[in-house]
């Protein structure tokens, strides 16, 4: 589902990466295609969308409308087939995602509520639970998606796509060793491109950046369709974009984009990395053909903030308008329209927001980075300070987490911690942001060197958020699979 997350290394870490994975594995079996007997003819749409939600898989977009009209058809005549109905209502929740189209979303509850009015939950119907599991992680919903997932569990331990939904809920709320152990059962049930894909990103959200990129090029290697190898790459190129790299991450958004033309997450990878190489003229073409694809919420605040450190105003202006009024969102986008409101124009609003999301256990490092970023605009920064260090603490190793952790101790006097945070968040990627890695640049040069008599000034903050305490060095020894080194 959503994916979990969308996705890329905006000021946004979405715990989602694995969105669209997520919704694919619930898309369920469709056994009247996959019982039936291999056709003499090459598969259709329908049978491939079918085909990769078996595996667990991206299905091509063309071939999950495909799946959409089959279903709806099918429907007209047999009104009580339940599975049918599940399966409409998974492929509404992952189209809502894959599109930005917010419209799929009752669509998909409707679906997902028939299929168990015709054969309730206590009869079995564990693929409607699931379905409203997937449902409720594309609007952010990340304590009814741990319901529905843990249901599911329950009644089905041996279910795995269960679990690929139990790992972006939990991420979704900041528990992220539950996050862990879902992954864990996932991997003793099911092996494939899916999976891999799905533990490179959770090694991605630890810190464990080594660990992360050798299990991504696995699941590369794992690949079979297009799509599949699409997203495969285009996850490798968001890891090499995190870790400072945009010409590697070009060259790998590019794979992507040969496997699949129109793949969104790789467009406004190539936007990204172009722009942080200073091909600003490229890097808005092809913001303007991600957001024509997918116009999902971190595409139209990244795309607002390249015209604005371009002088652009109208342009910006536009893309934070079209934010705003919801296009593009189909779940929650509570982390973006808070990094919206805080950096321009509204930073009591996004506080607001954003203390309502920790309020409903939404704790993941992206929610406490913004939070904390929030309260520092708001000029807060006493507040802000334990939530900043808890997403840098507990977060991937991130260039806008860093900075925002050293503004917010700039702003607190702490010049020497504040010091090593805006190093460390240009270390990590010097052209981060094309509107903020300037203004970090600027923030550190008006520090000036370090008086090496100074006494640092780095209190200990008193009734922190609990965090979790877990080491960000590596992954544990046999996550990644035998035989591979991780990459350097």
């Amino acid at each position: 589902m959503s994916p979990m997350k969308s996705q890329n290394v905006s000021r946004v870490v979405l715990a989602s990466g694995a969105g669209a994975v997520l919704a694919a594995t619930v898309l369920l079996y469709l056994p009247e295609f996959l019982e039936r007997e291999a056709p003499a003819r090459p598969p259709g749409p329908v049978e491939r969308a079918a085909s990769a939600a078996h595996a667990g898989a991206p299905a091509a977009l063309p071939d999950l409308t495909a799946l959409i009209g089959d279903r709806e058809r099918w429907l007209r005549g047999h009104p009580g087939d339940a599975p049918s109905w599940a399966a409409l209502g998974a492929a509404y929740a992952e189209r809502a995602v894959r599109l930005g189209d917010a419209r799929d979303l009752p669509r998909a509850e409707r679906a997902l509520n028939r299929s168990l009015a015709e054969l309730p939950a206590a009869r079995g119907n564990v693929d409607a639970q699931l379905g409203l599991g997937t449902l409720a992680a594309a609007r952010g919903d990340w304590k009814g998606a741990k319901e529905w997932g843990e249901r599911v569990r329950k009644a089905a331990p041996r279910r795995w796509d269960a679990y690929p939904l139990l790992v972006e809920a939990y991420n979704g709320l900041g528990e992220l060793p539950a996050a862990r152990e879902a992954l864990e059962g996932l991997e003793k049930l099911r092996g494939g491109a899916a999976v891999r894909g799905l533990a490179a990103e959770v090694y991605r959200d630890r810190g464990w950046r080594e660990d992360a990129d050798a299990t991504a090029l696995d699941a590369a290697a794992l690949a079979v369709t297009d799509e599949e190898k699409a997203a495969a790459y285009a996850r490798l190129g968001r890891f090499s974009w995190e870790r400072g790299e945009p010409a590697e991450a070009l060259e790998r958004y590019g794979t992507a984009l040969r496997f699949v033309p129109d793949h969104g997450p790789a467009l406004a990878g190539r936007a990204r990395a172009l722009a942080a190489l200073g091909r600003t003229r490229e890097a808005r073409r092809e913001w303007r053909a991600a957001l024509d694809r997918q116009p999902l919420p971190e595409y139209l605040l990244e795309a607002g903030e390249l015209a604005e450190a371009l002088g652009l105003d109208g342009d910006a202006a536009a893309a934070y308008e079209r934010l705003r009024s919801g296009d593009g969102a189909p779940g929650s986008a509570e982390v973006v329209l808070g990094l919206l409101d805080a950096d321009h124009g509204a930073p009591a609003a996004a506080v607001a927001r954003l203390r309502a999301a920790w309020a409903k256990g939404h704790r993941s490092p992206a929610v406490a980075d913004a939070l904390g970023w929030a309260l520092y605009r708001s000029g807060k920064a006493e507040e802000a300070l334990p939530y900043a260090r808890r997403a840098v603490d507990e977060g991937p190793r991130s260039a806008p987490f860093t900075y925002h952790l050293g503004e917010v101790e700039r702003a607190l006097g702490r010049t020497g911690p504040a010091r090593r945070h805006l190093e460390e968040a240009l270390r990590i990627h010097p052209a981060f942001s094309p509107l903020h890695a300037p203004r970090a640049e600027a923030a550190l040069a008006e520090l000036g060197e370090p008086d090496p008599e100074a006494v640092p000034k780095d209190a200990i903050v008193k009734d922190a958020p609990p965090k979790d305490t877990t080491s960000k060095g590596s992954a544990p020894e046999g996550a990644v699979p035998a035989g591979r080194a991780a990459a350097g």
